[in-house]
């Protein structure tokens, strides 16, 4: 019996300014996939603060992992680097052009935290709800139909989701 089932795409990369935009297109996609649009613009303000941070602050090597993982009521987005040193918050200036990351993390999502690994760096991580999923099945009522006779006592009929298009041209 599988009782948590989930899903998740992983991506590894470099920190630089131009493999975050990447990332974040590669996580819209991925979201539109599993038909969590409303999460597209929380996960990508995340994921890039969480990338910015990365290519600010650790000083060597630059290489993370950007994870999502789909559970059933949330999906979970984590950024591993290979720095042992945590992340602050801070509480910046009015004017300051920097240092509102994490407090804007905090202010998006459910949850966040981060896990110290040791010698192995440090995973920063945060949750999100999942917006409720639409009935498999809708009942509707048509203006002037009869509400008796023959099918009168048919119940809904549950419909699986529609699959996504698919090619049949061969190249």
């Amino acid at each position: 019996m599988i009782s948590k089932p989930s899903r998740h795409c992983a991506v590894e990369l470099q920190a630089l300014p131009s493999r975050i935009s990447q990332v974040r297109r590669i996580f819209s996609a991925q979201l539109r996939y599993w038909r969590l649009d409303p999460l597209i613009d929380r996960v990508a303000l995340g994921v890039t603060e969480l990338l910015t941070n990365v290519h600010r602050h650790v000083r060597t090597d630059k290489t993370c992992t950007v994870r999502i993982e789909l559970e059933l009521d949330r999906l979970t987005v984590s950024v591993h680097d290979r720095d042992p040193h945590l992340p602050l918050v801070h509480e910046a200036e009015p004017g300051a052009t920097g240092g509102r990351g994490l407090a804007l993390i905090a202010a998006v999502s459910e949850s966040w935290g981060v896990q110290p690994l040791g010698d192995r760096g440090k995973t920063v991580w945060f949750t999100l709800p999942t917006p409720p999923r639409v009935p498999l099945f809708a009942t509707w009522q048509v203006p002037g139909a009869a509400t008796t006779g023959p099918f009168a006592e048919l119940e809904p009929v549950a419909m699986a989701p529609h699959a996504p298009a698919r090619s049949a041209v061969v190249s």
